[in-house]
């Protein structure tokens, strides 16, 4: 069989999925202390006292691969379902075939000036086709219906900027003691109520270790459930049929098509219902259970997506397997392995930032007055949520978090869910290795892994080049060719940048075995642009040409450019790692000179008139359509990247405080998030804080705390957390900062279990707003230079023996 690039071992672990087997990472192989004491509600449990009106209101549970949004309804409960490979479509490759042709005109264009004219050519020419890539899907919903009562209303019109699927109904009898509420500690969605004397309870958790979303009601004593199930889906061929014996019913189809790509992948959600003291039938499409103490609904779903090129694979078999492991197991040991597998990950990282007025009330009042700065524990929540949503939705074997994470409920959501690698997807995964969370980017890898195979098409049928080369945004076909429009899509950057997360991964872990295995990634897409660089006729530098500074138009006829500051970053960036990889590898010692020259070769960084870091070759920064755009891409030098820094490079450091005070602290959510990451960066808590402020408040939260775009995007989130943990610890490959950017607002607090690069761990107590001490626990024996203010000390370390350092250390 040809090599396809999908990784075989990825194709063994899907296999196996079909007798339950585990994305759980192994207790054994990932086990660390956990934080002593039980974790404070206030930073750990999201809880509401009534049921979701609308989609972002609702409960997310998830397992890596599959999840529900958990709604709360009392009579009639929607639980919304996801699994990973749902997308529109099937494999595809879009690369127009008279892009090569086309593309020294539009490089010469560029270079006269002529932008417009370049753009109207690369939209004729270079772009994608189809100029769409695929959408994420929904499978469906699971409905719960509570026998005899009221059907359910349609569901409202959603506010602007809001998705609403659920209207819940007036209870047909008084309820009191209504509470619904997420643990993230324990990975449990729960909801209790009390009816006519009789207490009820719904649980929903998603399982990484037996593969289904498992659901237990239970009604204290002298009551029964008596609830009907039923699947819906908005997906146009799949219809609901009998499973095997009275208590299954399967949700079957084929995906959609879209763009004019077909359908190509089978699916199935099945449901299995069982019934303790009582009974389940099977009545046209529904299960009805009757008279039970207690009922386990169990929920697996799959397709026939194997890998981007293979669609062979059997969900029935899948599915049915799943469902038979977690039946013999029961709820009650599912639940134990989920919050086990969970807690593996999660009590890593604990954060006290102090608890403020406010604490216990619901969540959603806490966000609705989160701007005001009086609630330091919602900011841990929020840092903790984050760390949660990521286990949830990007395990190993699992698909990378896309724009939503992993849920969604439309067939078409918001920029079609994909993966928007000039900065969605790549926040994602900031806060992965600084919060000890390393596994979660393993799916992020696997996807770069078929990325340079998908690639290397492009690259050569496109640019006659050698390497690989992925644009703006990929879907799960592994699409690299430029999409949308030229003023978005004309941009070869992008799998440049997720390799510096392959590089990253290693500088956190230092394992040379994971270098080995991608430092053929790495090296390729160095070596597309050592092939595709243009040398400016102007200033002798090397640029790329065509680019673009992500969709943001420069004021002189389009997006369209030669060599924005971003492109310089990233590049210069890759060369580097490259050459470093080859280094410490012991190969490629001609190919690491050759990246290493190239590299001195970018163009630098200017400082323009009004004191700012150049977004372009041109100082043109005034001039653009929009000096207050989201994008802040021109500032990737300094987060997440270290090229420019407040203590080795003060010039540039104070152009890029000057971009950031022209384009504004407020802006759309992960926009925002990135905003907060910089100002810590250039260490300012004060004004950091300020923003974070901004961002988990009403306008950028949702009553969920998913982050509001608006819409809905799960970027905001990760790229929230992230700009925490650069707020208390930083690093670089050679020294760890405590506390570079601690704001007035935190004067007293606690971190454990941060992560820095070399893969040291730190825990830090700090008293009215200075170093108290700092444990720092090596991963290898040698020295770390660990930083608090501006001193530095040199600890001379062994491996896992943890070092001590207190305030009078740094005096």
């Amino acid at each position: 069989m040809p090599d396809t690039g999908c990784d075989i071992s990825r194709r063994d672990a899907l296999a196996a999925l079909s007798v339950g087997a585990s994305l759980a990472v192994p207790v054994a192989a990932a086990a660390r202390p956990a934080s002593a004491g039980e974790p404070d509600p206030a930073s750990t449990l999201l809880w509401y006292a009534q049921p979701a009106t609308s989609w972002v209101e609702a409960l997310p549970v998830g397992n890596g691969r599959i999840g529900a949004m958990v709604h709360g309804g009392i009579e009639h409960e929607h639980i919304q379902l996801n699994e990973d490979t749902m997308w529109a479509g099937g494999p595809y490759d879009p690369v127009s075939p008279e892009a090569l042709a086309a593309l020294p005109e539009v490089r010469r264009l560029v270079f006269a000036g002529r932008f417009a004219e370049a753009q109207a050519l690369v939209g004729e020419k270079l772009m994608a086709r189809p100029v769409r890539q695929m959408p994420y899907g929904t499978i469906g919903t699971l409905v719960i219906d509570s026998a005899g009562a009221p059907a359910a209303p349609a569901p409202a019109a959603a506010p602007k900027g809001l998705r609403s699927d659920v209207t819940p109904a007036e209870p047909s009898r008084p309820i009191a003691g209504y509470r619904r509420e997420l643990d993230l500690d324990a990975a449990v969605a729960a909801t209790r109520w009390t009816a006519g004397g009789i207490a009820y309870r719904r649980e929903v958790i998603a399982s990484p270790v037996d593969q289904v979303v498992a659901i237990r009601l239970t009604a204290g004593r002298g009551g029964t459930i008596d609830v009907d199930l039923s699947l819906t889906t908005p997906v146009k061929q799949a219809q609901v049929v009998a499973g095997r014996g009275d208590g299954e019913i399967v949700l079957a189809g084929r995906n959609d098509a879209s763009n004019g790509i077909a359908g190509a992948l089978r699916f199935e959600a099945r449901v299995k219902a069982v019934a303790t003291g009582g009974q389940v039938r099977h009545e046209a499409g529904r299960l009805s259970v009757r008279g039970a103490r207690e009922c386990v609904v169990l929920v697996a779903m799959a397709t026939s997506y194997r890998c981007f090129d293979d669609v062979s694979g059997d969900p029935t078999a899948i599915t049915s397997g799943q469902i038979d492991a977690a039946a013999r197991r029961g709820y009650a040991r599912i639940a134990r392995n989920t919050t086990a597998a969970h807690r593996t990950l999660f009590r890593r990282v604990s954060l006290d930032l102090g608890r403020g007025e406010g604490a216990a009330r619901p969540t959603d009042h806490r966000i609705r007055d989160g701007e005001g700065g009086g609630d330091p524990s919602l900011a841990a929540l929020y840092f903790n949520y984050a760390r949660y949503m990521l286990i949830a939705c990007s395990r190993p074997g699992s698909q990378p978090a896309n724009l939503q994470g992993l849920w969604n409920d439309t067939p078409n959501p918001p920029w079609g869910g994909k993966y928007t690698i000039n900065i969605n997807t790549q926040m994602n995964y900031w806060p992965a290795e600084p919060t000890d969370l390393p596994e979660c980017v393993e799916p992020l890898v696997a996807m770069v892994r078929d990325l340079a195979v998908t690639g290397a098409r492009t690259a050569r049928a496109m640019y006659g080049a050698r390497g690989w080369v992925c644009h703006h945004n990929t879907d799960l076909w592994r699409a690299t060719a430029p999409i949308d429009g030229p003023a978005f899509g004309m941009w070869p950057t992008g799998g440049a940048w997720l390799c510096t997360h392959l590089w990253d991964h290693y500088d956190y872990g230092r394992d040379t075995a994971y270098l080995a295995s991608v430092y053929p990634l790495i090296r390729d897409a160095a070596l597309f642009f050592v092939d595709t660089l243009q040398q400016d006729p102007t200033t002798g530098f090397l640029v790329t040409n065509p680019s673009l500074s992500p969709e943001n138009n420069h004021g002189h006829g389009s997006s369209i450019c030669a060599g924005p500051t971003m492109d310089m970053a990233i590049i210069r960036d890759l060369l580097g790692q490259a050459a470093q990889a080859a280094a410490i590898l012991g190969t490629d010692a001609e190919l690491a000179r050759q990246f290493l020259a190239t590299r001195e070769r970018l163009a630098p960084y200017k400082i323009g008139q009004q004191g700012q870091l150049q977004e372009w070759q041109a100082d043109w920064d005034g001039d653009a359509k929009d000096i207050h755009h989201r994008h802040v891409s021109h500032l990737y030098g300094v987060f997440p990247s270290r090229q420019i820094d407040a203590v080795a490079t003060p010039a540039l450091a104070a152009a890029a405080r000057r971009s950031l005070d022209i384009r504004g602290d407020e802006a759309t959510g992960w926009a925002t998030a990135w905003r907060i990451a910089l100002w810590a960066r250039l260490r300012d808590g004060n004004r950091a804080h300020r923003i974070l402020r901004f961002l988990i408040g009403p306008k950028r939260t949702y009553p969920n705390m998913f982050d509001a775009h608006p819409p809905f995007q799960i970027d905001g989130n990760f790229g929230g957390a992230a700009a925490i943990a650069e707020m208390l610890v930083s690093s670089t490959p050679d020294e760890i900062i405590l506390l570079p950017a601690l704001p007035d607002a935190w004067p007293s607090g606690e971190v454990k279990g941060l992560r820095v690069r070399g893969g040291h761990r730190v825990a830090m107590i700090w008293r009215n707003g200075h170093l108290v001490s700092a444990t720092v626990t090596p991963a290898m024996a040698g020295t770390i230079n660990v930083r608090s203010g501006t001193i530095t000390r040199t600890l001379h370390v062994e491996a896992s023996q943890p070092v001590r350092v207190t305030a009078a250390s740094f005096a």
